[in-house]
Formats: C-alpha cells, structure tokens, sequence
C-alpha cells in the first residue's frame, strides 16, 4: 500500500506532524508519496535532508492508494475536488476546529493507520455537486455545497429557482445554498438548513437570509436538477463550490446544479458512527449550564 501525503501549508503544525509521518513511514518500511507544496515547505523549514518522491496535482492521486489530508475540513474538500476523477480515498486528520469530514486526531492517528494497515477500516462514497453555467463552458464541482450569491452590492438578489423544469420559487435574498447531505453541517447548517444524514439521497435547497418569513429549505431528490435563473444586469452574482472554487458572472445568466458522477471516497475506522460525530461535535448531551456553574 502506498499513502500520499498532503496538508495544508498554511497551518502552523502541519510541517511537524508531516515530519513525524515520514519518519514513521520510513522506519516501517511503508511506500509514500508526498504533495510538493508540502514537500517545499518541510525542506524550508528543515535542514533535514529530504528523500521523499514528490507530485503536483492529479499525479498524487494516480500515485496513491490512500490519501492522507492534514488540516481540517477544508483541506478535505480541497483534495476531494482534485482526486475525483481517479477514486482515490482520503483519510481526514484532523489540525482544525470543527473537522466534521475528517476522522483521526493527532492522539489516535497513529492507532488509526495500525488498523488501516490490517485492513480494519471501511470506505464510503459520498455524493458530489457539479454545477454549470450558460457563461462559463467549465464544470464546477463540490463535496459540501454550490452557493449562488451576490458580490458587489448590499441589495438582494431575485432568485428564480426551477426543479426538473417546474418552478419552485423566486427567492429574493442574499444568495441560495445548494447543499449535499455531507454539507448539511456546513454553511447550509449555519442558514438554518436541516442536518441530513450522509445515507440520504437529496439536494437540500436553502435561501440565503431570503426577504419573507415564509421562505424555508426544500429538500428534493438527488436526482434532481436545479436551475437558478438570475435576470437583472446590474449586479454580478458569485458561484462558489465549497468555499473555495468560485467565479463571478454577469447577470442575466442560468446556474444549473445536479449530482455530479464523481464521488468522494473516505476512509472510515470501524469503530465510528455519523450519530457519535454529530454528538461529539455539536456538544449534544452536555449540560452547558451544570459546566459553567463548576468553573465559577
């Protein structure tokens, strides 16, 4: 088995937790390959020698049985983008906050690739968006969500929002989320949206502060499309794929989001369930009040 190595360069602890990997690695006799962004950044920061064999780009995918993120969530959403296309899994290691996605820490990571080098771990595809638009010939594809919002100005935008060619609605509002289950405890969370399990096959559609009370989030098939439609000139309107891959547009212009082909593969340890995630990470079961009143 051989794991590519890649993390983000802006975190302060990545390059250590890199080294120790390597080393590890190295005394195990275990093949690696590692991301040359990170590589350049371990040979800055290191008068250590470094043998590593190095890729850009799609090649860490190709070269990869299993891919190890260092960082948080967005490093996983980052990655998962890049190695769509070839199916690489991609085990999350958590040097975040939140780290929903990601499925080690630093103090079990070790005890983790133990357990994927007996071969006591699961993989599990998770759905992806795509979404195109009539202006722009590129294919845009995301893990957590599509957003459709405005730019350059403090006014709403009018929304006119289509399933499968049957109009749903014209939201007016500061944009539209169009999230997967797995970016339900995303931004779409943040905007009131529901929290949908990874196991469900949907698009939830959430308005972004929408201009009427009576606006709400619509779940609807992943079978779906969804087309947005996006009329006044005036202003430009941004689509973002998961935070990060965006493009700016000039209205009038039509957004069309569906699943994508590709999906996301992640490395699962047996012993986890999404219910235990969402405890640990949202604080369920903790009475707040019984711990504030301990400290003081």
């Amino acid at each position: 088995m051989r794991f590519g190595i890649a993390g983000n360069i802006q975190k302060e602890g990545v390059p250590g937790i890199a080294r120790k990997l390597l080393k590890r690695f190295e005394a195990a006799g275990i093949d690696y390959v590692l991301e040359k962004s990170l590589a350049e950044l371990l040979r800055k920061k290191s008068k250590e020698s470094l043998s590593a064999k190095t890729v850009s780009g799609s090649k860490l995918a190709e070269q990869s049985d299993i891919l190890i993120s260092l960082g948080g969530d967005g490093t996983i959403l980052r990655l998962a983008r890049q190695v769509a296309e070839y199916g690489t899994p991609i085990l999350g290691v958590n040097l975040g906050k939140l780290g929903f996605l990601t499925e080690a820490s630093l103090e079990d990571l070790d005890e983790c690739l133990e357990e994927i080098l007996r071969g006591e771990y699961v993989i599990v595809e998770r759905m992806m968006l795509q979404a195109t638009t009539i202006k722009k010939p590129r294919i845009y594809i995301a893990l957590n969500d599509i957003v459709v919002d405005k730019f350059d100005t403090s006014r709403v935008l009018d929304l006119e929002t289509f399933v499968n060619g049957e109009y749903l609605a014209t939201f007016t509002a500061d944009g539209i989320i169009l999230s997967t289950p797995i970016g339900s405890t995303g931004y779409s969370l943040a905007n009131a949206g529901p929290i949908v399990t990874p196991h469900n096959r949907s698009i939830t559609i959430s308005p972004i502060c929408p201009h009427t009370l009576t606006a709400r989030p619509v779940i609807v098939p992943d079978d779906s499309t969804i087309t947005i439609k996006v009329a006044s000139p005036r202003y430009k309107v941004r689509l973002t794929a998961d935070g990060q891959d965006e493009v700016l547009i000039r209205p009038p212009t039509e957004i069309r989001v569906k699943k994508a082909r590709q999906t996301a593969r992640l490395v699962k340890r047996n012993n986890t369930s999404y219910y235990d995630v969402l405890r640990k990470k949202l604080n369920w079961g903790r009475d707040v009040r019984t711990e504030n009143a301990t400290r003081s």
